[in-house]
């Protein structure tokens, strides 16, 4: 049988929590998506900024220059730029820390191996890692968007208990594995191609703009079938 014993209150509390500072957390199952919503979930014009800047600036200095050294730091820098910002206006930098680390990274690698495409790897990984995730859910009957929209409702695990939930919850986990499936599909080619540019280029395409609709998508699906739930008040 499988196990339908309740997280430990503590523990559902904390992941609710971090669940409501996702992405799919900013808008409330039952909630109407909007663009301000959406802006939010892909962190604001700043954390969009923050985003794309660093890749544009790879992509605009290696096609132009050829220069590695240059095309690899110059993002480091700005993502140094990003945390310097956020520390002194006082806002989270969570995001903007774990840009940094992922960029420099990826710095790193590129510079290491003298190969433009390594400035992508980690991406690569990140991307490989997510899909395995998804589908391990889906095989275990445990779909990763049913578990965070069971927690951001508080029902936890009752949707199990309801066909058209339990349907639309696995649809979506389906789709955001085709988000990922997709992007290794276009950039894995491309890295054992040693296209550097292309890959730069394909980052940005299948980056925030394939995110942000994914997102929308998501949250149609689930209001489907969550619509009059309230949002859960956090502390």
């Amino acid at each position: 049988m499988t196990d339908e014993r309740e997280p430990e209150p503590g523990f559902r509390e904390a992941f609710a929590d971090a669940m409501r500072k996702t992405g799919l957390g900013q808008v409330a199952p039952g909630e109407v998506p909007t663009g301000r919503s959406l802006l939010k979930a892909v962190g604001g014009l700043r954390g969009l900024v923050e985003s794309i800047l660093p890749a544009l600036a790879f992509l605009v200095l290696y096609a132009t220059t050829k220069n590695l050294p240059l095309s690899v730091l110059v993002p480091v820098a700005l993502a140094v730029v990003f945390v310097v910002v956020r520390l002194v206006t006082r806002t989270p930098i969570t995001q903007a820390f774990a840009g940094i680390v992922g960029i420099a990274i990826s710095a790193i690698l590129a510079l290491v191996s003298g190969r433009p495409e390594a400035n992508f790897l980690p991406g690569i990984v990140v991307n490989s890692v997510s899909l395995a995730v998804l589908l391990v859910s889906i095989l275990a009957r445990w779909p990763l968007i049913g578990v965070i929209v069971g927690f951001l409702t508080n029902e936890t695990t009752q949707w199990r208990e309801q066909k058209a939930k339990r349907r639309v919850l696995y649809l979506t986990t389906w789709l955001w594995a085709g988000l990922f499936a997709l992007r290794l599909a276009v950039e894995v080619p491309l890295y054992l191609a040693q296209q550097a540019e292309w890959l730069a280029g394909a980052k940005l395409l299948l980056g925030i703009p394939l995110y942000a609709g994914m997102l929308w998508v998501t949250w149609l699906l689930v209001r489907a079938v969550y619509s009059g739930i309230p949002r859960p008040i956090s502390e």
